[in-house]
C-alpha cells in the first residue's frame, strides 16, 4: 500500500472517537462524563482521568456538572494527583457577608436579616451622632443682638444723596408684660394653638418643608411659634435652603429645651415683621396707631396678628407697586377683615376672649397713614417707593427680595433728577393754586388729583414723577396706577398699527384677510360723520351681541370732514381728535393689532381693557402715567422700545450688588415711528394741543377727556423728553366705600376739563423748564409710507382735505366762541338721534364703509377740541359709559412700580 493511502493514526485520549470507544467498552453502557466532570457525587470532586489513568465516574448530567463546578468554589470539577484530588477550602468568614457566600443565584443577593439589622443600627447610630453634633453646634438667637435695621441711601441721578430710609423704625424690645394678654392670646389662636404644650417643632411640618425644597417646590415657613421665632432671629441668613432649615431644626430644638415659652412667645413678637418697616410689636403699634403697643386693644390686636401672614396683602393701605392687581386696597381691607375676625372667633373658641367682647370689634380698626417719617414727605416718598417697588419686582436680577431690603444697608442710585423732580411739582402746584378751589367750590373742585411722569427716550430712565400732593397725606402714587382712563391719547396706537400692519382687504378671502393688507398712509380718508355706523371689513355694519347696531358720537355731535360726505385725511382727523374716522379705522385694522401697537410700544396688557366693542380704540383703558410716556417715548426713539426703569444701581459694603442693563425692542420700524411724531407734531402746531407749544422745539403730542368728563390727559414728548399729565377727581378718603371717579364739569370753574386745558398747561410750563438746558433737536423728517385707502374724490367741488394737506376749511363750527380756536373741518347739522341710541337712523346718512372685526369695551373719548379752555366748549363723547374705577391694573411693573 502506498505512503500516502495509509491510514492516518488515531489521537490518544481524546476526540468524538475516544468518547466512542468509552461508550462501546462501557460495562453500562452510558455515555462517557465530559471532560472534567468525572467523579462520583461522593468523592470529594472526583478524579482526573488524565492523571490517574483509571476510569472516571460520570455525572448524571451537565446541570450536575455545573453544580459540581460551583460546589468546588468555581474551580475546574475533578482533580487528583498532587494538589489536585482534595477538597477546597471554604472560603474565609467576611464581615460585611454581601453577596452572600453560601447562596446560590437570586438568594445570593437578598441580604440577611442580620445584615439589615446592622446597617438600621448603624444608620440611627449616624443620626444620633450628627443631631448631637449639631445640637452642641448651635447656640440659641438673642433678639437683642439683632434687633437694628440699617438704613437704605437713596441717590439722585447725580449721585447726591436724596434720603437715607429704613433703618427710621429701629426694633424696640419690650418686655411681655408690656404686650397685652390679648395679642399674645390672638397670635397663638391663630398661628399655633398648642405653643404652651408642644414640643417647639413640628416633624410633620419640617419633614414637608424638607421635601419641598429638595424637590424644587414652594418653600415654607416655620409651622410652630418657636420655629417661627428661630427663623425671626436668624437674620444673617434669610434663604431657603435645605441646609439652613436643617440649621433652624436644631436651633429650634434647643430653643424649646433651654428656654420658657413666655420667653419664645416674647422673643416672636418682638422680631416678627408687621410690615411699614416695622420690627416687632412695639414699632407696629406706633407704624399702624400711633400708641404704644400696651394700650393695644382686642381688635387691634386681631388685626395686627392677621398682618403677620404678610404685610403685603393685608395691610389696609395697599401694596399696589408690588402687585397692582392683587394688593389694592380694597383688596387688602377684605382679606384684613377675614382674617382678623377668624382670629376673633379662634380666640373665642379656645377660651382666650369672652363672646360679648368680640361683638364689639366687627370693622378694620382705623390705621394712620403708612409714611409717618417726614422725611419721606413731598414727592421723596413716591420716589422711595418707585425705586423699591422696581428692586423687590425684579429681584430675580436685583438679587434683593423684599425682606432684605428693609434690613438695609444698601446705596440705592436712582434715575430721578432733583431739578426736573422740583420743576414737575412746582408746575403742577402752580396750576392747582391758580385753578382749583376746593374750599369755594367743593362740589366740582373737591378731591382734584394729577400725576405725571419724564421718560428719557434714549434710556427709558424715568427722570420726574409727580404722585400727589404729598406722600405723607396722600397714599396712592398718581403717576402709577390709579385707574384713570387715558382717551384719546390712545388714538396713536391705532394709526401706528394701521401703518404697521394696514387694514384688511374688503373684496380679500374672510380666511387670509390677516393676510391680505393694505398699509395705510395718514393722507387715507375715513369719515368724520357723527352717529356714524361702524362696519366691519365685509362692509355689514357692526352689531353687538344683542344685535345693537354701533353708531359713533363725534365731539359736541357735530360731523367734520368735507360734506356731503365728510371724509377727512387721518391727519386732520388726530389734528381735531376725530372720534369716528378712528373708531372705523380701529376696526378696519383690527381691535387685535391695535391692541399689539399698544403692548408693544411698552403699555402693559394688563393696564388694557377688553376688545369686544370699537370704542377700545377711544382710549377705555388705564396705563399709568410712567407707562404713558414711556410707550410715547417709544415713537420719540424712532419705534425703539425700551422699558422705564428708576434704578440704575444698588451696591452694598461688598461692592456693586446690580446694574441696570437696558434692553432695546423694536416696536416699529423707524418708517412707522416717524410717522405717527410727524402726524403727532400738527396736534401741537395746529390742533388740540396747541396749549402745548414750546418756543424754539419741535412737540408733538395727543390730548385725551374721558366718557363722563373723569379725567383728562396730555402726552406729548421732544426728541429728549417724554412726559405724561392726568388729571381726575377721585375721594382720597379710604373709608368711603364704592369710591368713584367724579365727573370733572365745572372744576377749575371751567365748564368742563379737557386735556387741552390745565394738563396741557402743565406740561408746557414743565418742559420748559426741564429742556432749559438743552439743544432744541428737530424730529427724523419721516418718508413716505402705505397707500391712500378711500381716496374716492368727493362728489362736490368742495376742496377734500386731502388735496392741500395742511390746509383746512375756513368754514368754524356753529357755535360762537369768545377766543379764537384753531381752525377744524365744516361741522354739519345738529344730530337728531341721542347718544346712547343704538338703532337711531339719520335720514340721508351716507356712512363710509370699513372693514374690520368687532369693537372693545365701554368708555372714554377725546383729547381736547381748543387752544384754550374756552367756557361753551366741549369735547367728543363716546356712545357708552366705562366703569368709573377703569379696568385692569394700570400699574407700572405689572403693576408695579419701576
Amino acid at each position: 500500500m502506498s505512503e500516502h493511502r495509509r491510514k492516518p493514526q488515531q489521537p490518544q485520549g481524546g476526540g468524538r472517537a475516544a468518547a466512542r470507544r468509552g461508550q462501546s467498552g462501557s460495562s453500562s453502557g452510558r455515555r462517557a462524563a465530559p471532560r472534567g466532570a468525572t467523579g462520583s457525587p461522593s468523592d470529594s470532586y472526583g478524579s482526573d482521568s488524565r492523571d490517574s489513568g483509571g476510569e472516571d465516574h460520570a455525572y448524571g448530567s451537565r446541570a450536575e456538572a455545573r453544580r459540581g463546578a460551583q460546589r468546588g468554589g468555581g474551580r475546574r470539577a475533578g482533580s487528583t494527583g498532587p494538589g489536585r484530588g482534595r477538597s477546597a477550602p471554604p472560603d474565609k468568614k467576611r464581615i460585611i457577608d454581601y453577596p452572600r457566600h453560601d447562596k446560590y443565584g437570586w438568594r445570593r443577593w437578598m441580604p440577611s436579616w442580620k445584615f439589615v439589622t446592622g446597617l438600621c443600627i448603624a444608620f440611627f447610630g449616624s443620626m444620633v451622632a450628627a443631631a448631637g453634633i449639631g445640637y452642641a453646634l448651635v447656640g440659641v438667637p438673642v433678639i437683642a443682638e439683632t434687633a437694628t435695621a440699617q438704613n437704605n441711601v437713596y441717590y439722585w441721578s447725580d449721585d447726591t444723596q436724596m434720603v437715607a430710609t429704613g433703618g427710621e423704625r429701629n426694633r424696640q424690645i419690650v418686655n411681655l408684660e408690656k404686650i397685652p394678654k390679648a395679642m399674645q392670646n390672638a397670635v397663638i389662636s391663630q398661628e399655633n394653638k398648642t405653643f404652651r404644650q408642644d414640643t417647639g417643632i413640628d416633624p410633620r411640618g419640617i419633614a414637608r418643608a424638607v421635601l419641598n425644597m429638595a424637590t424644587g417646590g414652594e418653600t415654607q415657613g416655620g409651622s410652630t411659634i418657636t420655629q417661627q421665632y428661630v427663623k425671626n432671629a436668624m437674620l444673617d441668613d434669610q434663604s431657603q435652603t435645605l441646609s439652613r432649615k436643617v440649621k433652624e431644626m436644631f436651633v429650634s430644638i434647643k430653643v424649646g429645651t433651654d428656654m420658657d415659652k413666655d420667653e419664645i412667645l416674647e422673643g416672636y413678637l418682638n422680631s416678627a415683621y408687621y410690615g411699614r418697616g416695622a420690627y416687632g410689636i412695639q414699632a407696629a403699634a406706633q407704624a399702624y396707631f400711633d400708641k404704644p403697643a400696651f394700650e393695644l386693644d382686642e381688635g387691634e390686636c386681631a388685626f395686627l396678628s392677621a398682618v403677620l401672614k404678610g404685610a403685603t396683602y393685608y395691610d389696609p393701605a395697599g401694596a399696589i407697586s408690588i402687585d397692582p392687581v392683587g394688593a389694592t386696597p380694597e383688596k387688602n381691607r377684605q382679606r384684613a377683615l377675614l382674617q382678623m375676625q377668624d382670629t376673633l372667633e379662634k380666640m373665642v373658641e379656645y377660651g382666650h376672649l369672652d363672646p360679648a367682647k368680640r361683638a364689639e370689634y366687627t370693622k378694620l380698626p382705623k390705621v394712620q397713614n403708612p409714611r409717618s417719617n417726614t422725611a419721606l414727605s413731598g414727592q421723596i416718598g413716591y420716589l422711595v417707593d418707585l425705586a423699591k417697588a422696581y428692586i423687590v419686582n425684579n429681584s430675580e436680577e436685583t438679587g434683593i427680595t423684599a425682606r432684605k431690603l428693609e434690613q438695609g444697608g444698601y446705596s440705592i442710585y436712582t434715575t430721578f433728577d432733583k431739578k426736573k423732580v422740583e420743576a414737575l411739582e412746582k408746575s403742577v402746584t402752580k396750576v392747582y393754586k391758580k385753578n382749583i378751589k376746593p374750599e369755594e367750590r367743593p362740589k366740582t373742585d373737591a378731591h382734584v388729583q394729577f400725576g405725571g411722569a419724564s421718560v428719557d427716550p434714549a434710556t427709558g430712565a424715568i427722570k420726574a414723577i409727580y404722585g400727589g400732593a404729598d406722600a405723607t397725606k396722600h397714599f396712592t402714587n398718581n403717576a402709577d396706577a390709579t385707574g384713570a382712563q387715558v382717551g384719546s391719547t390712545f388714538k396713536p396706537y391705532v394709526l401706528a398699527a394701521a401703518m404697521k400692519w394696514g387694514v384688511r382687504d374688503p373684496d380679500g378671502d374672510p380666511v387670509q384677510a390677516q393676510d391680505e393688507r393694505t398699509q395705510v398712509s395718514e393722507k387715507s380718508l375715513y369719515s368724520g360723520k357723527n352717529k356714524l355706523k361702524i362696519k366691519e371689513y365685509d362692509g355689514s355694519v357692526w352689531q353687538n351681541e344683542k344685535g345693537e347696531q354701533w353708531q359713533q358720537v363725534n365731539d359736541g355731535d357735530e360731523s367734520l370732514g368735507t360734506a356731503p360726505d365728510y371724509k377727512i385725511d387721518l391727519r386732520e382727523a388726530m389734528q381735531y381728535s376725530v372720534n369716528s374716522a378712528f373708531v372705523q379705522l380701529g376696526v378696519d385694522v383690527g381691535l387685535d393689532k391695535v391692541k399689539d401697537s399698544a403692548v408693544e410700544s411698552g403699555l402693559l396688557e394688563s393696564s388694557l381693557a377688553g376688545t369686544n366693542y370699537p370704542s377700545f380704540s377711544l382710549g377705555t383703558s388705564n396705563p399709568s402715567a410712567i407707562r404713558m410716556a414711556g410707550s410715547y417715548a417709544t415713537f420719540a426713539a424712532s419705534g425703539e422700545q425700551r422699558d422705564p426703569f428708576s434704578v440704575k444701581k444698588v451696591t452694598d459694603k461688598d461692592g456693586t450688588v446690580f446694574t441696570h442693563k437696558t434692553q432695546t425692542e423694536q416696536a416699529f420700524t423707524a418708517l412707522v415711528a416717524d410717522n405717527v411724531t410727524d402726524v403727532l407734531k400738527t396736534v401741537v402746531e395746529d390742533g388740540t394741543g396747541t396749549n402745548a407749544q414750546l418756543e424754539g422745539r419741535e412737540v408733538a403730542g395727543k390730548t385725551g377727556t374721558t366718557d363722563g368728563n373723569k379725567s383728562a390727559w396730555f402726552v406729548g414728548y421732544t426728541p429728549q423728553l417724554s412726559t405724561a399729565i392726568s388729571m381726575f377727581r377721585y375721594p382720597d378718603d379710604e373709608s368711603i366705600k364704592n369710591r368713584q371717579f367724579l365727573e370733572m364739569y365745572g372744576t377749575g370753574d371751567q365748564d368742563k376739563i379737557h386735556g387741552a386745558s390745565f394738563p396741557s398747561e402743565i406740561w408746557a410750563d414743565y418742559m420748559e423748564v426741564a429742556l432749559k438746558d438743552q439743544k432744541a433737536l428737530p424730529f427724523p423728517t419721516p418718508k413716505p409710507i402705505g397707500e391712500i385707502v378711500n381716496d374716492t374724490p368727493s362728489p362736490t367741488a368742495t376742496p377734500s382735505p386731502t388735496e392741500t394737506e395742511e390746509e383746512t376749511p375756513s368754514a368754524s363750527p356753529s357755535t360762537s366762541e369768545p377766543e379764537p380756536e384753531p381752525s377744524r373741518p365744516t361741522p354739519t347739522e345738529s344730530a337728531t338721534c341721542r347718544v346712547f341710541d343704538f338703532n337711531c337712523e339719520d335720514e340721508g346718512e351716507d356712512d363710509t364703509g370699513g372693514t374690520g372685526p368687532g369693537g372693545s369695551d365701554v368708555g372714554g373719548t377725546d383729547g381736547g377740541v381748543s387752544s384754550s379752555p374756552s367756557t361753551s366748549e366741549s369735547e367728543e363723547e363716546d356712545t357708552s359709559r366705562g366703569n368709573s374705577n377703569g379696568n385692569g391694573s394700570g400699574g407700572f411693573f405689572g403693576g408695579s412700580a419701576g
